[in-house]
């Protein structure tokens, strides 16, 4: 752990602990918050004001996140909260509360600080989950104060308490959040409210009087030990580039010699992926476990993610040559048995080093995301054993197993990956829990010929939209020709992707084809079929649906040709729609929940008419229905607006619509003239948004 380079800071924990599932960490948090005196800060990736830190408690002991926090700043009066949430949430607007600025403005007292921040650059997000009270505890780890979260260690299959604020029921969840007090609850308070005053401009003042707010509930695994903090954070606004989190996990991962225990949501970083099997090919390197989801969360996420995924395991179950690898999943009882959805970012190395963090293992956590992990490093005898017992308790609840029973197999001189295979012959039993290996049967096959492309899926550092296609454009030499074809697959390959889903992916629920048939095709040739086509448009606008997904299911179902006319109707309908809401909506509500970039893209369509919205059409700034709302709450008027919507998206609608069906009809019939189609098509879009940007370049010379 040296700063500057694989932490920010190095500081001792007179305890530390870890929460295994949010369970055991709303109950912690929970006593925490009720004895702070002076400062609660709060940052996550998502925040619920209808959060239920004990859904399994009844009447007052379970109150709304919201409402807990006004009821504690109204009984102490010295008492402030500052809570600080990623600001776009809209685009999650199926998955996250609508409008939480307005919530917790309107349902919270005034000594709570609710702030949404956009201080990032374009594709990045603010993805740290934190909690710090009185600067005496730090709550530091892969847990938002959100919904979908909550689960108990034992992860049942069906837990009446296990439900959305709106009641939905969700799958088993499995995370992890970490605990420090003292001067490394202390550094982390620092780092918020230095992350709270790019945000806002606001300083809030360091506590005076900390004292002990630890948790009774809460045991401590370790007691003064040594934490580095790691961040990341991408270059923006004059700061430099932050990549201690990238650095930390290659020294780790270089450093063990026995072991290796991972737990995380994502398994794509090439740096990491290559760090593992540099020490897989070593004849006396280390075991490597590795725990993640049975998929990703999603078809789509499943078609993008998924895919780099399969890629990047399949490249070490290759390198594997001394057989010490295993990828796992975690299922419970059940007929048949239910995976359980692993969100965790933990590393555990040998007993000497355990990790724990908002970060995931993809690029996005290496460079692109603010991410913030803990370190603590084992100094003592004692501190190696917690650390052993930490690797035993996450194992014992995946298998089934009792801790000791798995500590005392894993801590013998043997083979940790000989130890991990004996408990899990062993374990399960009647509760049907159990670690399953992780297997892609024909996919590799699907991924040679198809190979994701991780600088769109899974870009290592923020992306200038116009610098991108300038970067994949044509240039002005005689090989540009050739280069133009491999630039267009680079562009083409999230498209592939996402058609392939359609056929071999995990579609879920009513966004799939079969979904669509059955309520459309029916009615193919009818005004039924025509109006339900132009509803998914209105509708799924409303609710921020991607429409490039709406676009392709439409060519899909309906064809070619009555799925351009669809497509060109709903996509119109639901913009004007959009436009109009934003409209009616006061524009004061609209430039505070759109932040500094939205109303910037605000100012440049009002200035530029037409142009500026064809150009956000082609060259997507934000989402499609942000858009529309922004352009609504500006000055821009609505003949500009119908106008700039048309031209800029026609061309690529047509484009994408034969696409998605040539390649639908290449995956069925596979022929290289299709697949030809397809691609030529695939590199049509990538023409129009070129010349769109040599348009807007020429504009641009010739003044305001």
């Amino acid at each position: 752990m040296q700063p500057g380079e694989t932490c920010w800071r190095v500081e001792r924990a007179t305890r530390a602990a870890f929460c295994i599932d949010a369970e055991s960490y709303f109950r912690a948090l929970d006593e925490a918050l009720a004895e702070a005196e002076e400062s609660i800060l709060i940052v996550g990736w998502d925040i619920h004001s209808r959060l239920l830190l004990r859904p399994d408690r009844d009447g007052e002991e379970s109150r709304p996140l919201a409402a807990l926090l006004t009821d504690l700043v109204r009984r102490k009066p010295r008492l402030r909260v500052n809570i600080l949430g990623w600001d776009f949430a809209l685009i999650y607007a199926l998955e996250r509360e609508s409008l939480p600025l307005l919530r917790f403005g309107l349902q919270t007292h005034r000594r709570v600080h609710f702030r949404l921040d956009g201080d990032h650059p374009l594709g990045s997000s603010h993805h740290q989950k934190a909690v710090v009270v009185d600067d005496s505890i730090a709550f530091v780890g892969g847990i938002d104060l959100t919904a979908y979260r909550w689960d108990t260690r034992e992860h049942r299959v069906t837990n009446p308490a296990r439900v959305t604020p709106s009641g939905d029921a969700y799958d088993p969840f499995h995370d992890v959040q970490g605990a420090v007090s003292g001067p490394a609850a202390r550094a982390v308070g620092d780092l918020l409210r230095r992350r709270w005053h790019r945000a806002t401009g606001q300083s809030i003042p360091e506590v005076s009087r900390r004292g002990d707010r630890w948790p009774g509930s809460l045991r401590a695994w370790l007691e003064d030990v040594p934490v580095g903090i790691a961040r990341t954070e991408p270059e923006w606004r004059g700061r430099p580039e932050v990549r201690e989190v990238e650095q930390s996990y290659v020294e780790l991962i270089r450093a063990a010699r026995r072991s290796l225990y991972i737990e995380n949501q994502y398994f794509t970083a090439p740096v990491v992926v290559d760090a593992i099997e540099r020490r897989l090919a070593e004849p006396d390197g280390p075991s490597v476990v590795i725990v993640l989801p049975e998929r990703c969360s999603g078809w789509l996420e499943e078609a993008t993610m998924g895919a780099l995924r399969r890629r990047a395991i399949l490249q070490l179950l290759d390198a594997d040559t001394h057989r010490r690898l295993r990828v796992v999943y975690p299922v419970v009882g059940g007929d048949p048995p239910v995976p359980v959805n692993v969100h965790a970012k933990v590393l555990i190395v040998d007993e000497a080093y355990a990790r724990v963090g908002s970060s995931n293992l993809n690029n996005r956590s290496m460079g692109m995301d603010t991410e913030c992990d803990l370190i603590l490093a084992a100094e003592t005898e004692a501190h190696s054993t917690a650390i052993a017992r930490f690797r035993s308790d996450l194992l014992s609840e995946h298998l089934g197993l009792g801790v000791d029973e798995v500590d005392e197999e894993t801590r013998n001189d043997g083979s940790f990956v000989d130890a991990f295979d004996r408990l899990r012959a062993s374990g399960g039993g009647d509760s049907g829990r159990t670690l399953r290996d992780l297997t892609f049967e024909d996919d590799r096959q699907i991924a040679n010929v198809l190979p994701p492309e991780p600088a769109v899926l899974d870009p290592e550092r923020p992306i200038d939209p116009r610098t991108w296609l300038a970067t994949i454009g044509p240039e002005d030499d005689s090989s540009a020709g050739g280069r133009a074809w491999v630039r267009g697959l680079l562009v083409a390959v999230p498209l592939i992707v996402l058609a392939v889903a359609w056929r071999y992916g995990p579609l879920s629920e009513w966004t799939s084809p079969e979904q669509l048939e059955a309520w459309l095709g029916p009615h193919r040739s009818s005004v039924a079929g025509a109006g339900g086509a132009v509803a998914a448009f209105l509708v799924g606008g409303l609710l921020v649906f991607p429409v490039t997904l709406l676009i392709v299911a439409c060519a899909l179902v309906f064809g070619p040709g009555l799925g351009f006319v669809y497509s060109f109707v709903g996509v119109l309908g639901s913009a004007v729609l959009g436009y109009g809401a934003g409209r009616i909506l006061w524009r004061d509500t609209i430039r505070r929940l759109a932040g500094r970039r939205l109303n910037r893209l605000s100012r440049k369509m009002s200035e530029r008419g037409v142009l500026a919205v064809a150009a956000v059409r082609v060259i997507p700034v934000a989402p499609f229905t942000v858009v529309n709302l922004v352009a609504g709450s500006s000055h821009l008027g609505v003949r500009d607006f119908v106008l700039g919507t048309v031209v800029g998206m026609t061309p690529g609608l047509a484009a994408m619509t034969l696409f998605a069906d040539r390649l639908a009809a290449a995956i069925r019939e596979p022929d290289p003239s299709n697949f030809a189609v397809a691609v030529a098509l695939g590199a049509l879009v990538l023409g129009l948004a070129w010349g769109l940007q040599r348009w807007l370049d020429t504009d641009r010379k010739k003044g305001p």
